[in-house]
């Protein structure tokens, strides 16, 4: 499938098991149906005005009538203003918002895009956001942005997932960025969750850490705390991975997005590429 022309950019830019080790399997085959042929650019690009286009190209998909999940961080920002402002313009109509955290949703009622939440619309035709890392099956780490239990929330209930990178966030497996894999803990007892995460990947050499905002912890839009764990190597068995996290008493959500992704839009230096399962 190749990508549409994209030679312009919008008028504004907004910016249990306890003691467990996680065994590492052979990934099992996976074949990515389409892969586009890049849009180039007619000029250099820094790297926000390519996520700018990126998320340009993301809203094409948006419909009039649409039920839409709203994404967390700097690109799905674009993709927000891209929205308002078609909706500013009269070229999208009946649109309905549901922000995946409250800066998204400050963001969003600025420019006028209706919103409500998914206990009055349990269904959403799309969802658009990014992702912290992003491996060769279209598998994610999301949340180093602290929104990852809304974010998963949403785009689990999403019809299509467009997801928007640049190419510094593509991996050839989760936690190969050497970077924060999030997971969400409740406050209690959080330095007893943090111990029990380090332990199921002692083999890994995984090194757990809390998540601070100068010197206290960063406080989630639900409440909670983050524990971001670091990777020397990339995780092997993403959905073993999950599973282990998730069997913890006191782990809120993870920050793996495993199958989830039906389409990632990358920019990269010559231009914009779309990879579709």
């Amino acid at each position: 499938m190749a990508a549409s022309s994209l030679s312009h950019l919008p008028s504004a830019a907004l910016p249990h098991h306890r003691h467990a080790t996680v065994k590492l399997l052979r990934r099992r085959p996976f074949t990515v149906k389409s892969l586009s042929t890049p849009t180039t650019t007619p000029t250099t690009l820094t790297q926000d005005q390519l996520k700018q286009l990126a998320a340009v190209k993301a809203v094409d998909s948006v419909k009039s009538g649409m039920v839409l999940g709203l994404g967390t961080g700097s690109t799905a920002a674009f993709a927000v203003a891209r929205i308002g402002e078609l909706l500013s313009t009269g070229q999208l109509t009946n649109i309905i918002g549901i922000p995946t955290s409250k800066r998204t949703q400050e963001q969003a009622a600025s420019l006028g895009i209706p919103l409500s939440v998914l206990d009055d619309h349990p269904r959403i035709d799309l969802a658009i956001d990014g992702a912290d890392e992003v491996d060769p099956d279209l598998n994610l780490v999301k949340g180093r942005g602290g929104a990852l239990l809304r974010e998963k929330m949403v785009e689990a209930a999403s019809d299509k997932f467009i997801v928007v990178v640049d190419d510094t966030k593509l991996v050839d497996g989760l936690g190969g960025s050497k970077l924060a894999m999030p997971v969400e803990v409740v406050q209690f007892c959080w330095k007893y969750n943090l111990k029990r995460l380090q332990e199921i990947f002692k083999e890994l050499g995984c090194e757990a850490k809390l998540r601070l905002e100068g010197e206290k912890p960063y406080v989630t839009d639900n409440s909670n705390y983050i524990v971001d764990l670091y990777f020397p190597t990339p995780i092997k068995d993403a959905e073993a991975a999950g599973r282990e996290i998730s069997a913890l008493e006191g782990v809120v959500e993870h920050g793996l997005f495993l199958g989830m992704a039906t389409e990632v839009i990358i920019a990269g230096k010559t231009g914009v590429s779309v990879k579709t399962k």
